[in-house]
């Protein structure tokens, strides 16, 4: 991204951010989720890090939060409430840390706590009095809340300390007591509350305190800011010793490495709090060495907040494909750029059909919103249109059906949502996978050809290919076409192809433009089905044999669901493809073309003995080309070229004296 690309962008991430946290900060609505929104932050301080000339005293990356509501009296803080800059990865917590070590010298100790999801305020007592809370508004000026907070049983309304005191933690709602709540307002007719976050914040800009005392709020402490003690982890024996509830999940590291281990931890065991949370706060535990870091821009130095995989996030559509599924329905699939969502990297996410496409209103180009169902499948929630790049065009679903699939027809039935290939039923989809996959080329699985696929398939005994890994002999006998004898042997054959060489299991899948070849390039480049459906388009345009057309069928099959569950189903029945390094090998490195008829062994055969070698396999003559490998009536352009370059002819003598026959 270039200069002016990067300020517009940065211009359009700006103006959605300030919208969202107006709503979200200021009239306490949300008009998108916190962790898309934390995703588009996060991308403009990225931004903004690496053109540092066109940050602006004005960006959201330069302030803490909204203005304050002209609902309550408005007061300055005596020291300014910052918020801390969010890291969402290991490497970046190492980096934080590098960069204040340059500064300070070798970090002693670390402070950790959870990440409370609710209202920050600051509470002032005087002389052990409570007199004010004010919350975080702007981060120099809040709002008196003062009759509100009183109101919540576990604030102390007298302590026992002397002087000026000043306490912040946030104001949350307890999930049980929420949960609880919405009951009440169901059972009322009422509409149920969308969030705790919200509620509470809701709860303490009432007018009315008697409404924020049915709330069920709570102040969970986070910081001491008055005395300042010398370290976080005292500050926080302060707090309970004076009387504060605070999360009970703070420690004291000596190492980052111990600090990323707590981070583990929490993000297994947040679900069981009794409050929502979003990450780890992080802070250097010498208050020292804390406040000689100082600030930068809005947040401090010495802190930062950890977030916890986000169950949304934001991403930019690269393409649009349609996988064709292997009951002949066209799905479409977006092809994003890679995004972390509930702990993984989504790369593509089902649009499900032309109507959804339609709906949600995606163009290639588009920044979405995307979450996973299930905490499965990655879904586009929705279409930012104020982040859409000019001239990007509503998706055309039949002339990307017309492009990507030439030779194929297509129709709409009527009373459906989705396209399927004309004039070829299910079963008939069915039964060709089926024999592909069982093929010589592919599992070569005997017994199962052509004859006993479509009697397994009519007799509704096979309905997908993990079907064929829950046959019995007993079922199978009862088919006309099998013996007792020949079923168990059947049996046997599909048994062994649970472990089948990876190039062979890619090609049985039957991905389009997938050959024999080009499976085996996949296999020796990604060395497992679980990494080769992780692969980026870019990751597979670095493999020869992968051009464009190839990438694309390759992303849109392993984005498909019902793919998806075929590989899940399969692995769960005990399918479990291996990878064979093949560098050792006598042929490894070379390059061979079989043209030509022989008279030992059919050219298929003698391509996959060939593989099994090392060697690789192609159909064209080209400068890298090792051999050529000549039967009855070789294709004249072929060895015409051969000969061109200097790259010998071997006979099937020759042939079978190379692969050791």
């Amino acid at each position: 991204m270039n200069k002016a690309e990067a300020e517009a962008r940065i211009l359009k991430l700006r103006e959605l951010i300030n919208d969202y946290r107006y709503h979200y900060h200021v009239l306490d609505e949300s008009i998108m989720s916190e962790a898309a929104a934390d995703s588009l932050k996060h991308e403009l301080v990225l931004l903004e890090k690496e053109f540092p000339e066109l940050v602006t005293p004005d960006s959201p990356t330069q302030r803490v939060a909204g203005k304050p509501l002209d609902k309550f009296t408005k007061v300055t803080h005596r020291d300014r409430m910052i918020s801390l800059a969010d890291v969402f990865s290991a490497d970046e917590v190492r980096g934080w840390v590098q960069a204040n070590e340059k500064m300070v010298g070798p970090i002693q100790s670390y402070f950790t706590d959870i990440k409370m999801d609710g209202l920050a305020c600051a509470l002032h007592y005087e002389d052990g009095l409570f007199i004010q809370a004010v919350t975080r508004g702007d981060g120099l000026v809040g709002e008196d809340v003062t009759m509100n907070v009183r109101t919540i049983e576990n604030v102390p309304l007298r302590i026992d300390e002397p002087g000026h005191v000043e306490v912040r933690g946030e104001i949350v709602i307890f999930k049980k007591d929420f949960e609880e709540l919405n009951a009440k307002q169901v059972k009322a007719g009422e509409k149920p509350f969308a969030n705790p976050r919200n509620l509470a914040a809701g709860s303490i800009r009432q007018l009315d305190p008697r409404i924020a005392a049915k709330r069920q709020l709570k102040f969970i402490a986070y910081d001491l800011v008055e005395p300042n003690l010398p370290t976080h982890g005292e500050a926080y024996a302060k707090l309970r010793e004076t009387g504060f509830r605070t999360s009970g999940e703070d420690k004291v590291f000596r190492s980052i490495d111990e600090v990323l281990q707590e981070i583990k931890r929490l993000e297994d065991y947040r679900q069981t709090l009794p409050f929502n949370t979003d990450g780890m706060v992080v802070k250097i535990n010498d208050r020292v060495v804390y406040q000689k870091l100082g600030i930068v821009g809005k947040t401090p130095r010495g802190a930062v907040a950890f977030k916890f995989p986000a169950e949304e996030s934001t991403t930019r559509v690269k393409d649009i494909v349609i996988s064709i599924g292997r009951t002949g329905a066209a799905t479409p699939v977006a092809i994003l750029e890679p995004v972390v969502v509930a702990g993984s990297t989504v790369r593509h996410a089902s649009l499900h059909n032309a109507d959804e496409i339609a709906r949600l209103d995606v163009r290639i180009g588009d920044t979405v919103i995307i979450y996973k169902a299930g905490d499965i499948i990655p879904q586009v929630k929705e279409v930012l249109t104020p982040l859409r790049p000019i001239g990007a065009e509503p998706f055309d679903y039949a002339a990307a059906l017309k492009k990507q699939y030439p030779e194929l027809e297509f129709e709409r039935p009527e009373g459906e949502v989705v396209y399927r290939v004309k004039g070829e039923s299910s079963d008939f989809i069915l039964k060709r996978a089926l024999e592909y996959y069982a093929s010589k080329p592919a599992l070569n699985i005997d017994g199962l050809g052509e004859k006993n696929v479509e009697a397994l398939v009519n007799a509704n005994m096979v309905k997908s290919i993990a079907d064929l890994y829950r046959l019995e002999v007993k079922d199978v006998a009862k088919l006309g076409r099998f013996a007792r004898l020949s079923a168990k042997n059947l049996i046997n054959s599909i048994q062994a192809s649970k472990t089948p060489p990876l190039n062979k299991f890619i090609t049985a899948l039957g991905i389009r433009h997938v050959g024999a070849q080009t499976a085996n390039t996949l296999a020796k480049g990604f060395g497992s089905i679980e990494k080769l459906a992780q692969a980026t388009e870019e990751e597979l345009h670095q493999l020869p044999d992968v051009g464009q057309i190839v990438a694309e069928s390759i992303l849109a099959w392993f984005a498909d669901e019902d793919n998806l569950e075929l590989l899940a189903e399969l692995k769960e029945l005990g399918v479990e493809p291996v990878y064979q390094d093949q560098s050792h090998l006598p042929l490894s490195g070379k390059s061979y073309i079989v043209t030509g008829t022989l008279e030992s062994m059919g050219r298929e055969e003698a391509e996959d003995k060939l593989r099994a070698l090392g060697a690789t396999v192609t159909s064209s003559v080209t400068k890298n080309t090792t051999a050529l490998i000549t039967g009855a009536k070789p294709g004249k352009s072929k060895t015409d070229k051969a000969a061109s370059l200097g790259i010998p002819a071997l006979s099937e003598a020759e042939f079978l004296q190379l692969i050791g026959i």
